[in-house]
């Protein structure tokens, strides 16, 4: 399984599936979790808490930075896929069984909110635009929203992001088979990857089949950009006026604002994009097969290659330290 799709399927499993199983739910997560080399074990995305960052992987593990790293318990023992921080205080995790959990303290402690092991689907990113809207994305076209903090979330079906042929479709069995219609819909959708805001205050949300969607009412609907590739895309990232998008066997396209000029980024290698950084004037990418580069105009260049591992996540802290994730955990280059 490779962690190519480790953004998509997380991990990325069901684009390229590193899907990792759940855990026995009988086990308490809180007594069985903690590990002494978690640091080093499968962690698949990294997020800024003010001054500190949290780390979150394989069977539940988050990891918070302030001094050094140090493992925290949580209520789960499934693989958590995605974090994101409101602010210093207030964040969300999401990920395997259809799971989200919550902190209100930096990452220190979290609390349940959603678990679903009947959706056998993945969260795969989660994005909150205030203390009380959010919404979480995952593995077939999984959307739910939130408007009151967390406390419930509503499943929402993107019917407009369908390809025509699967619109007729639906609407031909709805009339037939109720259950034939709900068990369809729930697998027609790609598997939304990442979702973020741009400038303007709009979405960008990408996905498998080259999925490239643009919202403007924050995700209640989108319409799909035109974009001449079909791959996968794993991530996006806003960097000075334009918008990059990346993904699966090394394919990054540049586009401004409009997103309607997108142009290629030329790589010198072939892997895999997960994700992105900017620190400073500079935009970096990683991926798999390690490898770290340095985007240069409509060019990239290989600053680092780490053998015999992927890297899904990077992040920076107030402290200027830049730190990467993957699938032999957390490190930084050498000076």
């Amino acid at each position: 399984m490779k962690v190519s799709m480790l953004r998509s399927a997380v991990a990325i499993g069901l684009s390229a599936c590193l899907y990792t199983a759940s855990v026995n739910a009988q086990l308490d997560p809180l007594t069985v979790q903690i590990q002494p080399q978690a640091q080093s074990s499968l962690l698949v995305d990294i997020a800024k808490a003010g001054d500190k960052l949290v780390a979150v992987g394989q069977r539940g593990h988050v990891l918070v930075l302030e001094q050094q790293w140090q493992q925290v318990p949580t209520p789960v023992v499934t693989q958590l896929n995605n974090v994101f921080f409101l602010n210093e205080k207030l964040g969300w995790a999401v990920g395997h069984d259809a799971t989200i959990i919550h902190t209100n303290d930096g990452g220190l402690t979290w609390s349940l909110q959603m678990a679903s092991i009947e959706l056998e689907k993945p969260f795969l990113d989660v994005r909150f635009f205030s203390e009380q809207h959010g919404v979480a994305i995952g593995a077939y076209g999984l959307f739910y929203r939130t408007e009151d903090g967390g406390k419930t979330w509503q499943d929402e079906f993107h019917q407009e992001l369908l390809f025509e042929e699967d619109v007729a479709y639906l609407n031909e069995i709805k009339q037939q088979d109720e259950q034939l219609y709900l068990s369809e819909r729930a697998a027609l959708l790609p598997h939304f990857n990442r979702i973020i805001n741009l400038d303007d205050d709009r979405l960008l949300m990408v996905g498998e089949l080259g999925l490239v969607a643009v919202s403007d009412d924050m995700g209640r609907t989108f319409s799909r950009v035109e974009f001449d590739y079909d791959g996968s895309m794993f991530n996006a990232i806003t960097h000075g006026d334009d918008v990059y998008v990346m993904g699966l066997r090394g394919h990054v396209f540049k586009a401004s604002s409009l997103l309607n000029d997108w142009q290629q980024i030329e790589l010198p290698v072939e892997s895999s994009i997960n994700g992105a950084l900017v620190n400073g004037d500079d935009l970096y990418l990683v991926g798999n097969a390690g490898i770290i580069l340095k985007v240069d105009g409509d060019k990239a260049e290989l600053v680092a290659r780490r053998q015999g591992e992927n890297i899904v996540s990077v992040a920076r802290n107030n402290k200027g330290e830049v730190w990467f994730a993957g699938t032999k955990g957390l490190f930084q280059l050498p000076k």
